[in-house]
């Protein structure tokens, strides 16, 4: 049977600088289309194309009469074309690499399929008019895919032998509560947007029935304790004299936490303004990224680098 990966990879071997840029390329695209999705919600443009796969009954593309939210929305459509290419590029690169970096593989073809479940989920987005439950749960896809590429790029840079501890059980455990109150807090924040006001459409759609200053409070104690398990995890690397690129990656964590703090606040006591808006949901990407790397650098992979083969001696041989 024909397998065009493996034909590819009998005639080009990439460098590992390519896989790792093909890595980042997958999470980039990745945090690009989170946040481009997000200005289409913020522009009232979430029904610009109001069915799926098609932006009209009649037409696949945009027309004319559908005015500028229908090119938002469908721009943003095409994007997911160029993040399945980013996806693609991935998953070439790590099958082609040598030796083959099977694991690569495995988290790129993950890619690939959160990406194609993501699409699906937002045609019913769409189809059901902008449910709010739907759109949380396109949001948490989305960070699904971030969390599957910012592994994967991760992993390109490591070898593929067992991981090595670089830090004690505890410190890892504390670790380990700080993705599960991120994962809370993101949670939080999908809530907050489905019981707020930027429901994604000129038109009356349907809101979570919450209160949202009672959820925007809820959410902002769940961003107080991941600030503290941070500012935690940073205290104890110094105290267990942590390798310095983990302490570094602590260091990072708690600047992209402030930060994001400042902007939720600011963008709460100012009636949520549609560029702070945007500007939280990269930020909430990015925190999210930060403890993920976090995470990973507390344990290690040492690059498996192929042995010389040992050269006979010129002086021995000619004795």
């Amino acid at each position: 049977m024909f397998n065009p990966f493996a034909y590819l990879a009998a005639r080009w071997t990439p460098s590992p600088r390519t896989v790792q840029r093909a890595a980042l390329a997958a999470l980039v695209m990745t945090v690009v289309i989170v946040v481009t999705g997000g200005a289409v919600r913020l522009t009232g443009s979430g029904l610009g194309c109001d069915t799926w796969p098609k932006c009209t009954e009649d037409s696949l593309v945009t027309t004319q009469a559908q005015g500028i939210h229908g090119a938002i929305e469908f721009g943003n459509r095409m994007l997911t074309y160029v993040v399945s290419a980013a996806v693609g590029w991935c998953i070439l690169a790590a099958r082609c690499a040598k030796p083959w970096r099977r694991s690569l593989t495995k988290l790129g073809w993950a890619q690939f399929w959160v990406v194609c479940g993501n699409a699906v989920l937002g045609g019913i987005t769409v189809r059901t008019g902008l449910n709010p439950w739907s759109v949380a749960g396109h949001f948490l896809l989305a960070t699904a895919l971030i969390t599957v590429t910012t592994v994967t790029w991760q992993r390109s840079r490591e070898g593929d032998g067992a991981p090595k501890r670089r830090v004690p059980e505890p410190v890892r455990k504390l670790s380990w509560a700080l993705v599960a109150a991120s994962v809370v807090l993101i949670a939080a924040g999908t809530v907050v947007t489905g019981s707020g006001p930027h429901a994604g459409d000129s038109s009356d759609v349907p809101r979570m029935p919450f209160d949202w200053e009672t959820t925007a409070h809820v959410h902002a104690v769940a961003a107080w304790v991941v600030c503290a398990l941070g500012l935690a995890m940073w205290l104890v690397l110094r105290v267990v004299d942590a390798p310095d690129d983990t302490r570094a990656r602590a260091r990072d964590l708690l600047v992209v936490l402030l930060a994001q703090g400042a902007i939720g606040y600011v963008q709460f006591f100012t009636e949520l303004p549609e560029v702070l808006v945007a500007a939280h949901m990269f930020g909430s990407c990015l925190v999210w990224i930060a403890v993920l790397r976090l995470l990973l650098s507390l344990r290690e992979r040492p690059v498996d680098r192929p042995e010389i083969p040992a050269q006979a001696d010129p002086a021995l041989s000619a004795a």
